[in-house]
Formats: structure tokens, sequence, C-alpha cells
């Protein structure tokens, strides 16, 4: 389920510092067991992106499945700490596994989609319309404030990846605006790996 990505993926992501909700500097290779955690990395869109609220939602439900399996979820947003912190206090989300990329680091290294078309019409951003009701209540306290400065960052598509230790068990690039992995299909990922 990872293919088309090297080996060293995940020494790759390791070494880029992104920043905690709260402000801080950290390494991707300080945010779960690098010899045998089991992570989930989501790459949300920006913090401003009405899909990325709903993306957010849904893993905030999951999360306590995620965490009874020993499963540390990591939600990555591209924006500033400021943008992370609006979605946080206005889902609300919690800040404990959310993440900024003001830089679009970890978009690059896995080559997410990016541009105008796939954002605004790529085939695969209309599954979206099927998800209308949860979209809806997933953005009652939306605000496009959180929306970063860099408005080319808009055009920046997300993903879906799952690690054990360093080895990047799975790969999904979104392929449009709000075309997210399954997360059940996610924690299957997951469950086949013993857990820390």
């Amino acid at each position: 389920m990872a293919t088309g990505f090297s080996s060293d993926t995940g020494d790759a992501l390791g070494d880029i510092q992104i920043f905690r909700a709260s402000g801080e500097f950290v390494a991707f290779k300080d945010l779960w067991d690098q010899e045998e955690g089991t992570a989930v990395v989501a790459l949300l869109r920006h913090f401003g992106c009405p899909c990325s609220w709903e993306l957010a939602a849904q893993l905030k439900d999951v999360k306590p499945r995620f965490d009874s399996a020993g499963v540390k979820l990591i939600a990555v947003g591209i924006g500033t700490p400021d943008n992370a912190q609006l979605l946080a206090q206005r889902l609300p989300f919690p800040t404990d596994c959310l993440y900024a990329d003001p830089e679009r680091k970890a978009y690059s290294l896995f080559d997410l989609y990016y541009g105008f078309g796939r954002t605004f019409f790529n085939p695969a951003s209309r599954k979206v319309l099927s998800r209308f009701t949860a979209l809806r209540k997933a953005t009652e306290n939306y605000t496009i404030k959180a929306t970063p400065d860099d408005r080319s960052s808009v055009l920046q598509q997300g993903g879906m990846f799952v690690f054990k230790g360093k080895q990047l068990l799975y790969a999904r690039k979104d392929e449009g605006t709000g075309d997210h992995a399954s997360l059940d299909e996610v924690f299957d990922v997951c469950c086949k790996v013993p857990t820390a």
C-alpha cells in the first residue's frame, strides 16, 4: 500500500521540523517511537479548508479507537500555529495531536498533489457532495481566518500515511479536495502490525 515511495521516506520525514499547535518547533522523529511505534500521519490541506475541518472532525471521533490500539494520531495542516489554534478551539480538536507545517515541507516530501485543477476541478473533489451533512456539521463554527496568509497554500492537497517505526506501511495521496482516505481502512492497516 506504500508503493511509489522510497524505503528511506521515514528517515527523511523524521528530519522535517514542524510546529506544535502551541507554537514550539518539533521534529517528526520526536512525534512517535521511531523503533516500534505505530503512527497515522494525516496531512490535512490548510487550516482554513472546510474539508480539512470535516476530516479533523472524523479524526477526533476515531482518536479513542486509535488510542486504544496503541496508535499515535498526528494531524498536520498548512498554516501557522495560530491557524491551528483556530481550528482546535472552534471545531474543537485536541491540540496534543495537531501540528502546523507552514512551509509544506512534509507535503513536498510526499510529493502530494498541488494545483488549481486538482483543487477545484478534479472529479475526486465531487465526493464531498455526498458528505454534505457531515461537512456542514463539522463547519458549524468554521472561520476563514484559519486560512494561511500564503494563499498559494490553498492549492495543496493532503494525504494519509501509516508508519511502524520508520517503515511506511500505507500511503494515500488525496486526488482532489475532500478526497480523504477511509479511516476504517487506515485502522485495519494499523491493526495488521503489532503495536507498542
